[in-house]
């Protein structure tokens, strides 16, 4: 859907998607081995940190523009390690980053949705192989993948996404901008509450 509205930056899928993928099987892997604590913590911050930018309209400077080749894959390698250990999709990061690099919140939202795939599948392998000897899991696991929630929530996310990013193109630039941001604070304050409860 938000390829039909011309707001994928394919040339971006391309580049940042096999260090996505490449972090995230890695941070899958190691999930059950390190504390996550303190990353869920700086992680925490980084998503409170770009909410206030994105409601707030901050903006970056005109000649900022997103790094090409093996930095822009590094990039991805670390948002992939990142949003595998505190279980959060790339999204969360690769949006504002975009965004801050002044691509337009449009095809930031589109290309981070092709991103989505990729970064969902290397997840999920991650930690269906981490996962693989577990110990106590719920009845209907497959490793550390819950099917019951797995197939609920890929059948929802295919009904309500096609509505999601059209009326992604019919909002201003504005309040979507602060639509997300809000989005992204109410993320911290959950992921606040989680690491303290």
């Amino acid at each position: 859907a938000h390829h039909f509205h011309g707001a994928v930056r394919w040339d971006i899928v391309k580049v940042l998607s096999p260090g996505l993928v490449s972090g995230t099987l890695g941070g899958s892997v190691l999930a059950g081995m390190i504390s996550t604590r303190p990353l869920a913590v700086a992680f925490t911050a980084i998503v409170a940190f770009a909410s206030l930018q994105m409601m707030i309209e901050f903006r970056p400077k005109p000649q900022r523009v997103l790094p090409k080749g093996l930095p822009l894959f590094l990039i991805g390698v670390g948002f992939g390690i990142i949003s595998s250990l505190v279980a959060a999709g790339g999204g969360f990061m690769t949006i504002p980053f975009m965004m801050f690099c002044n691509v337009s919140i449009y095809q930031a939202l589109g290309t981070s949705s092709a991103i989505g795939l990729p970064i969902a599948v290397a997840g999920a392998i991650g930690y269906w192989i981490a996962g693989w000897n577990a110990p106590n899991l719920p009845p209907y696991s497959f490793s550390y993948v819950y099917l019951p929630a797995f197939a609920g929530i890929v059948a929802f996310s295919i009904l309500v996404a096609p509505f999601g990013a059209r009326l992604t193109h019919t909002l201003p630039v504005k309040p979507l901008k602060r639509a997300f941001g809000v989005f992204l604070a109410l993320l911290a304050a959950q992921m606040l509450y989680n690491l303290f409860q």
